[in-house]
């Protein structure tokens, strides 16, 4: 598979910490990221896959993979976007997650669009 994004796929994430479902005093912080998908390219594009690295501040990894997002995969046609909101949990009020999508044009040339590092980040953690 092709790493460079040759299909200029544009991922933004916006992450937000969820104080009402966080137990802080039982290593519970709750985060959702919304994700925006943009197929910038000149190729309509299917989602396929997803694997996430999502890491808190003691170091300790989690990999997730699995079909599409949200139940879906999505197909992106030149301009389209897809956006798609979900969660996860960390034992920490600080961690980051990065990834990629596997996905493949329509005349079945599988790539990977990268999914940019970001922080998750419970407000007053950093400064």
């Amino acid at each position: 598979m092709n790493q460079d994004n040759p299909h200029n796929i544009q991922i933004d994430v916006e992450s937000l910490y969820l104080s009402a479902e966080s137990e802080p005093e039982s290593g519970r912080y709750v985060f959702s990221y919304t994700i925006t998908i943009l197929n910038q390219g000149s190729e309509a594009a299917k989602l396929l896959d997803r694997h996430w690295i999502i890491t808190d501040a003691n170091g300790n990894k989690k990999e997730v993979k699995g079909r599409g997002v949200i139940g879906e995969q999505p197909h992106l046609e030149p301009g389209e976007t897809f956006r798609y909101t979900s969660g996860t949990i960390l034992e920490t009020p600080l961690g980051s997650m990065q990834g990629s999508y596997s996905m493949v044009n329509d005349n079945g040339r599988p790539f990977l669009a990268a999914i940019p590092i970001f922080s998750l980040s419970k407000p007053g953690t950093l400064h």
